[in-house]
């Protein structure tokens, strides 16, 4: 079936959640696929002075991708600090889920130290 153009606008509503328990945090957080835009920003924030950076990836992404019940972004960029010095065990569970819904591969995820 070709597709229209109000049928691949409407589409944006539909993007795939999962939630995720997290018992460090005392509970469960919805993770969501990033939009073609939130990518973009999310991908953006790993270049510090032109150069790729590490420095908060997993915070950068949880903020980049846990939503409340409908659908907007919890945290914001200025969140990122905080939510790097929580659990390190629930970062990584909800990276995992964020990595995989958004196409994210861990070695895409640490090469972010390159160039």
């Amino acid at each position: 079936m070709l597709l229209t153009r109000e049928a691949i606008l409407a589409a944006a509503g539909t993007l795939p959640r999962e939630t995720v328990p997290v018992p460090e945090w005392g509970g469960e957080v919805i993770v969501a696929t990033m939009t073609g835009a939130a990518r973009d920003e999310w991908e953006q924030s790993l270049v510090t002075q032109g150069r790729r950076t590490i420095e908060n990836v997993r915070a950068k992404l949880v903020a980049a991708t846990v939503v409340d019940e409908a659908g907007s972004r919890m945290f914001s960029a200025d969140d990122v600090q905080a939510l790097g010095r929580t659990s390190a065990a629930a970062l990584d569970r909800v990276c995992k889920v964020a990595q995989r819904l958004n196409g994210l591969t861990a070695e895409e995820l640490e090469s972010a130290k390159g160039n």
